[in-house]
């Protein structure tokens, strides 16, 4: 049984239906993300020695971790971690510029490399190098995310899905997915939300081994990194 979705109480509503989901798939994917999550945690604070001294001064100057609110499983909010490669006052900056932001909004949500105001130079480095994305091992490990999966969206993201959004709750939201290893930010809406629903109806363990190799594969030549 399905709901639409909506916001009450700081979440999103939603009745899910895991009836093509095994239990087994489910073990070895919970399993598979916690033996992830302890490895990539020392990636993480090898990463965050080498970051921290860069949060005393200049344009990098603030938190070492971004934080924002995203949805997961089932419409439930949580919060993402991400090494900052921003400015503090990233989002008041973008809003200054009104063409500037409405070409972000029409570009899902990103711009292009070299016209983005709020990414400090070390900020462009870690995202080239998807090191920006290195603390999502402390939402893998929590719970809230998978190492493959949906990239996990903010709320006014959902509308993107249409009449799929349900089904796309479905599956827990990861750090690596089909839309990453088919291109990343070189793919937009309405592509990368046909890829995203054809995973959750296809998922499976060995399916996410095929999408994690194809990631790792991607990093490395950085293809669709921003």
């Amino acid at each position: 049984m399905e709901k639409q979705f909506g916001s009450d109480n700081g979440q999103v509503e939603i009745i899910a239906d895991h009836s093509q989901v095994t239990l087994r798939y489910l073990v070895e994917k919970r399993l598979f993300d916690i033996f992830c999550g302890v490895f990539g945690m020392a990636l993480v604070l090898v990463c965050a020695l080498f970051l921290i001294p860069f949060c005393f001064w200049g344009k990098n100057k603030g938190p070492l971790f971004f934080k924002q609110i995203r949805v997961g499983q089932n419409g439930k909010k949580f919060v993402i971690y991400k090494f900052r490669s921003m400015v503090v006052n990233a989002e008041e900056l973008l809003r200054q510029n009104p063409k500037l932001y409405e070409r972000y909004i029409e570009n899902n949500y990103k711009l292009p490399a070299g016209e983005d105001p709020r990414v400090t130079k070390l900020g462009s480095f870690i995202r080239k190098t998807s090191l920006d994305e290195l603390p999502q091992f402390i939402n893998i490990l929590k719970g809230d995310m998978s190492m493959i999966g949906p990239r996990p969206v903010v709320e006014s993201e959902l509308v993107e899905y249409g009449n799929q959004v349900n089904q796309f709750l479905t599956a827990k939201p990861g750090a690596m997915g089909l839309w990453q290893a088919s291109g990343r930010s070189a793919i937009g809406y309405p592509e990368r939300a046909s890829l995203e629903i054809y995973y959750v109806k296809h998922r499976t363990f060995s399916f996410d081994m095929s999408i994690l190799f194809r990631n790792i594969i991607s990093i490395i030549k950085r293809d669709g990194a921003f």
